[in-house]
Protein backbone atom coordinates (compact mmCIF):
# COMPACT_ATOMS: atom_id res chain seq x y z
CA UNK A 1 0.00 0.00 0.00
CA UNK A 2 1.12 3.50 -0.63
CA UNK A 3 2.19 5.58 2.44
CA UNK A 4 -0.06 8.04 3.72
CA UNK A 5 1.48 11.78 2.85
CA UNK A 6 0.22 14.65 4.71
CA UNK A 7 1.12 18.62 4.69
CA UNK A 8 2.58 17.92 7.84
CA UNK A 9 4.74 15.64 6.81
CA UNK A 10 5.37 16.63 3.22
CA UNK A 11 8.76 17.71 3.64
CA UNK A 12 9.98 15.09 5.61
CA UNK A 13 8.58 11.92 3.51
CA UNK A 14 8.93 13.62 -0.02
CA UNK A 15 11.26 16.53 -0.27
CA UNK A 16 14.08 15.10 2.06
CA UNK A 17 13.83 11.33 0.59
CA UNK A 18 16.93 10.02 -1.00
CA UNK A 19 14.69 7.98 -3.26
CA UNK A 20 12.54 9.43 -6.38
CA UNK A 21 8.77 9.69 -4.70
CA UNK A 22 5.89 9.61 -6.42
CA UNK A 23 2.73 11.58 -4.80
CA UNK A 24 -0.61 10.76 -5.88
CA UNK A 25 -2.86 13.65 -5.01
CA UNK A 26 -6.79 12.62 -4.99
CA UNK A 27 -10.07 13.03 -2.77
CA UNK A 28 -12.42 10.63 -2.16
CA UNK A 29 -15.25 11.98 -3.30
CA UNK A 30 -12.97 11.89 -6.97
CA UNK A 31 -14.23 9.04 -9.02
CA UNK A 32 -11.25 8.95 -11.60
CA UNK A 33 -8.62 8.78 -8.17
CA UNK A 34 -10.55 5.63 -7.31
CA UNK A 35 -9.35 4.34 -10.54
CA UNK A 36 -5.84 5.43 -10.00
CA UNK A 37 -5.66 4.36 -6.39
CA UNK A 38 -5.07 0.85 -6.90
CA UNK A 39 -2.37 1.24 -9.96
CA UNK A 40 -0.43 3.68 -7.18
CA UNK A 41 -0.79 0.33 -4.45
CA UNK A 42 0.74 -1.98 -7.13
CA UNK A 43 3.35 0.97 -8.13
CA UNK A 44 4.28 1.06 -4.15
CA UNK A 45 4.43 -2.28 -3.87
CA UNK A 46 7.12 -2.93 -7.26
CA UNK A 47 9.10 0.02 -6.16
CA UNK A 48 9.15 -1.18 -2.12
CA UNK A 49 12.82 -0.29 -1.46
CA UNK A 50 13.57 1.73 -4.86
CA UNK A 51 11.27 4.48 -4.82
CA UNK A 52 8.77 6.02 -2.01
CA UNK A 53 4.91 5.89 -3.27
CA UNK A 54 2.26 7.92 -1.42
CA UNK A 55 -1.04 9.43 -1.31
CA UNK A 56 -1.99 12.65 -0.08
CA UNK A 57 -6.10 13.25 0.45
CA UNK A 58 -6.06 17.06 -1.56
CA UNK A 59 -9.44 17.71 1.24
CA UNK A 60 -7.45 17.72 4.41
CA UNK A 61 -4.02 19.10 2.80
CA UNK A 62 -4.27 21.83 0.06
CA UNK A 63 -0.67 23.58 1.38
CA UNK A 64 1.33 21.24 -0.86
CA UNK A 65 -1.95 21.04 -3.76
CA UNK A 66 -1.56 24.39 -4.01
CA UNK A 67 2.22 24.98 -4.02
CA UNK A 68 2.37 22.20 -6.65
CA UNK A 69 -0.65 24.12 -8.46
CA UNK A 70 -2.81 20.90 -8.36
CA UNK A 71 -5.77 22.25 -9.71
CA UNK A 72 -7.59 18.67 -11.10
CA UNK A 73 -7.23 15.39 -9.53
CA UNK A 74 -6.38 12.94 -9.94
CA UNK A 75 -2.69 14.33 -10.40
CA UNK A 76 0.38 12.26 -9.95
CA UNK A 77 3.95 14.57 -9.14
CA UNK A 78 6.99 12.59 -9.24
CA UNK A 79 10.32 14.29 -6.89
CA UNK A 80 13.72 13.50 -7.22
CA UNK A 81 16.16 14.98 -4.10
CA UNK A 82 13.36 17.37 -3.42
CA UNK A 83 12.48 18.79 -7.04
CA UNK A 84 9.35 18.29 -8.83
CA UNK A 85 10.74 16.04 -12.15
CA UNK A 86 7.73 15.05 -13.55
CA UNK A 87 3.53 15.28 -13.32
CA UNK A 88 0.65 13.06 -14.79
CA UNK A 89 -3.27 14.73 -14.79
CA UNK A 90 -5.53 12.34 -15.61
CA UNK A 91 -5.84 8.72 -15.42
CA UNK A 92 -3.05 6.97 -17.11
CA UNK A 93 -2.41 3.48 -17.66
CA UNK A 94 -0.01 1.53 -15.06
CA UNK A 95 2.98 1.70 -17.86
CA UNK A 96 3.24 5.89 -17.88
CA UNK A 97 3.45 5.80 -13.85
CA UNK A 98 6.02 2.69 -13.03
CA UNK A 99 8.02 4.65 -16.70
CA UNK A 100 7.96 8.07 -14.72
CA UNK A 101 10.20 6.01 -11.52
CA UNK A 102 11.73 4.01 -14.18
CA UNK A 103 13.63 7.47 -15.50
CA UNK A 104 15.07 8.29 -12.66
CA UNK A 105 16.15 4.50 -11.17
Amino acid sequence: MAIEITDATFEEKVLKSDKPVMVDFWAAWCGPCRMVGPIIDEISQEYEGKALVGKLDVDANQEFAAKYGVRNIPTVLVFQNGELVGRQVGVAPKTTYAEALDNLL
